[in-house]
């Protein structure tokens, strides 16, 4: 149990440090970053873990382009939706295992019978 406590507070600092990060970003940064969190977090599932993975590495993302002088947009394009698409595609949902369980089972089974 102490074990349990010690990884929550471990992920509760590790996001807190991550969204210090997110209010350092200059000009608009920081509300298209959130604006597409909230965005993306409607369609999540499971844990959650995987969507922090992509929000974490989009905070990288919109560092490294700020550092070069670039608008946010210039990094998201004008359609920021099809861009947060793009980026929630990449977590895995929780149904990923069934789908491919279901998959693999039936092509077992049905390649036996041949």
């Amino acid at each position: 149990m102490v074990n349990f406590i010690k990884k929550i507070l471990g992920d509760k600092k590790e996001y807190k440090d991550m969204m210090a990060r997110v209010e350092a970003l200059p000009g608009d940064y920081p509300e298209v970053y959130q604006k597409i969190c909230s965005y993306m977090w409607g369609f999540s599932s499971g844990s959650g873990m995987d969507m922090l993975r992509i929000q974490y590495g989009l905070i990288e993302l919109f560092e490294d382009a700020a550092a070069d002088g670039k608008d946010v947009l210039e990094v998201t394009g004008e359609d920021v939706t099809a861009f947060a698409n793009e980026l929630a595609d990449q977590a895995k949902r929780w149904d990923d295992k069934f789908r491919h369980n279901l998959n693999k089972s039936v092509l077992k089974r049905v390649g036996k019978n041949k």
